[in-house]
């Protein structure tokens, strides 16, 4: 049985990266529901009220914030996250330096 070789330990620099990233997906995932439920609202309530619907509303009042906000969001949830995921891998390195 080969010995297991010891893991690099971790660097900080991936952790603006990572969190960059996450919160990019998150945003753009988050700017697409919100979209796609924002465009189904609006041609339901044009479509009750007889009118022809303005698609501008769905992007600039609801999308847009929504998207905004729950980027914020999920910014600082990744940080916090990955700092705390950096830490712990940081520990378990020395540890197994040590050993």
């Amino acid at each position: 049985m080969p010995a297991a070789q010891p893991s690099r330990p971790p660097r900080w620099y991936t952790i603006p990266v990572r969190v960059l990233l996450i919160t990019f997906i998150g945003t753009l995932l988050c700017f697409a529901v919100s979209l796609l439920l924002a465009i189904l609202g609006t041609l339901i309530v044009s479509a009750a009220r007889g009118l022809h619907p303005d698609m501008r509303i769905a992007y600039r009042y609801i999308a847009l914030p929504a998207a905004v906000i729950a980027g914020s969001v999920v910014f600082i949830a990744a940080s916090i996250l990955e700092i705390r995921h950096y830490r712990q891998s940081k520990t378990l390195s020395a540890i197994e330096r040590m050993s």
